[in-house]
């Protein structure tokens, strides 16, 4: 197989499994993948044989089981563009799939979703709302996703926060999902941020003065540079596998991310790629995160070393606690057991 291909099975493959592949469809998928020019067709079409699953369970009204083929169809297409620029009108088709079949299996999940649109710089950026059993108004978890992330592959992640109580609000933001063909990756998210807190405070069913806001991978820096912002409007902050300084990492990421990074930038070259990049800095605002602050990280990132977690622990004006994963990669999606569980119960600690 090209590096391409090899790069994005070594550095991404637990990340798969966990978030909603199964173990057969990657094997089956990668098994015999040989060029990066066919990796999004591969995945489109495993994709579509767990649409027609929903397809058929829906036209059954066998509704329980459409929300779930449905929402694997969504991470599967999601998985076939999540870092595929070189192909982009075949990456928005994959795309395209992958928002229709979640939009359709909202309403069948347990316990369901809702599409929500907030407007912002003349466009929207899309988010899932999912609220647990029993009444409001709830606490809730903004969750943010990173470069090549989106709210379709949260749903597993969604579930720990669900499973203790909490709303669950995913959300693409600036150079994701949906909102990444109108505006650029941008390194301060003090605007984006404070637009999604006013759209949660707006929801009848959340409790404003309960908000936690989590971030993997570039979310893990996303996450805190929003509670620096809003100050204690974010009751708690959780930032997992976040750069310090992105442009830091520059020279050590793989060439699909640094591809990936140079599209949803709207940068030029990767010269203005990289200086973009250096923009995602934490320095001058890590001080004014005041809520409690939950950094989770892998020694074993290959693609942010772990001295930027230390980094951040150290310069975060709140109370922090960091929790390093010896054998961790990046995102720690191979040791999901120790962190995932763990986080949400730090987090409903801090909401209750």
């Amino acid at each position: 197989m090209d590096d391409r291909v090899a790069s994005a099975i070594a550095h991404w493959g637990p990340r798969f499994t966990t978030n909603g592949v199964t173990v057969h469809d990657f094997q089956r998928v990668t098994r015999g993948l040989e060029n990066w020019a066919d990796w999004c067709s591969a995945w489109s079409k495993v994709a579509a044989e767990h649409e027609g699953l929903g397809r058929d369970a829906l036209a059954a009204e066998r509704l329980l089981s459409a929300g779930q083929h449905l929402s694997r169809a969504a991470v599967y297409y999601h998985f076939a563009k999540f870092v595929f620029v070189d192909d982009l009108d075949q990456m928005r088709e994959a795309h395209g799939r992958a928002v229709a079949c979640l939009n359709d299996a909202l309403p069948h999940l347990s316990p369901a979703g809702r599409r929500v649109e907030i407007d912002f710089e003349g466009t929207t950026l899309p988010g899932v709302l999912r609220l647990p059993a029993g009444p409001g108004p709830h606490p809730v978890v903004l969750m943010l996703s990173g470069l090549d992330s989106t709210k379709e592959e949260l749903r597993s992640t969604e579930e720990t926060f669900l499973d203790r109580g909490l709303a669950t609000f995913s959300v693409d933001g600036p150079g994701q999902g949906e909102a990444e063909y109108d505006l650029p990756i941008r390194g301060d998210w003090s605007l984006p941020g404070k637009a999604i807190l006013d759209a949660l405070a707006a929801e009848p069913d959340i409790d404003e003065n309960r908000i936690a806001v989590w971030g993997v991978s570039l979310g893990g820096y996303y996450a805190p540079r929003v509670a620096a912002a809003v100050g204690d409007r974010v009751k708690a902050c959780v930032a997992l596998a976040g750069p310090y300084n992105f442009g830091d990492c520059w020279d050590g990421l793989p060439l699909l991310t640094r591809q990936t990074f140079q599209v949803r930038s709207g940068a030029g070259s990767q010269e203005e790629a990289h200086a973009i990049a250096s923009t995602l800095n934490m320095d001058g605002s890590a001080e004014a995160i005041s809520a409690p602050l939950l950094i989770v990280f892998g020694r074993k990132d290959r693609l942010i070393p772990w001295q930027h977690a230390e980094r951040l622990a150290a310069t975060a004006g709140g109370d922090t606690e960091l929790l390093m994963l010896e054998e961790g990669n990046h995102g720690c999606a191979d040791l999901a057991p120790w962190h995932r569980p763990y986080t949400a119960d730090w987090v409903a600690d801090r909401l209750r």
